[in-house]
């Protein structure tokens, strides 16, 4: 008995396409190759197997019967090989590569750290990049203007992104020390002057069109940039914040935290720009993300 020779992909791509061109100069043609060369392809691989594939005429090439079930067969292993090689080049664009990431200061502190370690322990070679805006608009500019591939922000989005909600971050009233005295009330808060971050524009609006639809009022006067002077204002007793409990963290010891009369909560999400082309690195961030569990 004949042994039968290793089979090579270059004998299968010659007979798959001398059956689509119908002859060895367009199968060369196709191929890129001399038609000696895909001759000699054809010649080797039919000794090799013991059979004859294909008959030669002056009209062209075409397949025996068997050379029909062989092309056939030829045609899947050649497929298989190629999905073998898109698997391993997927792998390998997770080998290395960076994942730019833009958020705010709360996510950033209180979020990104548990998501990064996860993601490092699962793709060590990944870097990530963090950019920190004072808005959330500011994060969705990043993203449509490119210099992010992922952006935390609040949900919905503006128009043009796939987003995933995240959690739900309610808002809550910092009170000065003092004795506690049960659920608060507005009239309660309102007694208080008012310290904001004005970086944080859209939450004061989202306090203020809250309180808004229960006929009441709380004007900033205290306005300051940071987290530290706000809370500073707040537990030497010159006023009361609204803020979500997360933007809150840490809170003093001796300041009171209190439920707002009537609730109002943030929904936090991670957004990619729908049209953007983003790299397998991107995806396996959202994959994390999606499966960390962010606030307990």
């Amino acid at each position: 008995m004949k042994k039968v020779g290793h089979l090579k992909n270059s004998q299968l791509m010659a007979l798959v396409a001398v059956a689509e061109e119908g002859s060895f100069s367009g199968a060369a043609l196709k191929l890129g190759l001399a038609q000696s060369t895909v001759s000699h392809a054809i010649a080797t691989l039919e000794s090799d197997l013991g059979v004859v594939l294909l008959l030669r005429g002056r009209s062209g090439a075409v397949l025996t019967p068997l050379g029909v079930q062989i092309c056939q067969q030829a045609k899947a292993v050649l497929s298989m090989l190629a999905d073998i090689q898109q698997t391993a080049q997927q792998a390998k664009g997770l080998l290395k590569g960076r994942v730019r990431v833009a958020t705010v200061r709360t996510v950033a502190t209180h979020v990104l750290p548990s998501v990064i370690a996860r993601f490092q322990q699962q793709h060590p070679s990944l870097s990530v990049e963090i950019a920190e805006y004072d808005r959330y608009s500011e994060v969705e500019e990043a993203l449509h203007g490119g210099h992010a591939d992922v952006g935390f922000t609040l949900l919905p989005t503006a128009s043009g992104f796939q987003s995933w909600e995240l959690f739900r971050d309610d808002f809550v009233a910092l009170l000065p020390p003092g004795e506690d005295t049960g659920p608060m009330t507005w009239e309660q808060l309102l007694s208080y002057a008012r310290v904001a971050n004005k970086r944080s524009i859209h939450h004061n609006t989202l306090v203020e069109e809250h309180l808004a639809q229960f006929g009441y009022d709380l004007p900033i006067d205290y306005a300051v940039r940071e987290d530290s002077t706000l809370m500073g204002l707040v537990t030497k007793g010159l006023g009361a914040a609204v803020l979500s409990r997360l933007e809150a963290e840490p809170i003093p010891e001796n300041v009171r935290v209190k439920s707002l009369p009537e609730p109002l909560e943030r929904v936090v999400g991670v957004a990619i720009l729908e049209s953007a082309v983003l790299p397998r690195a991107v995806f396996a961030f959202l994959d994390v993300v999606l499966a960390v569990p962010l606030l307990k």
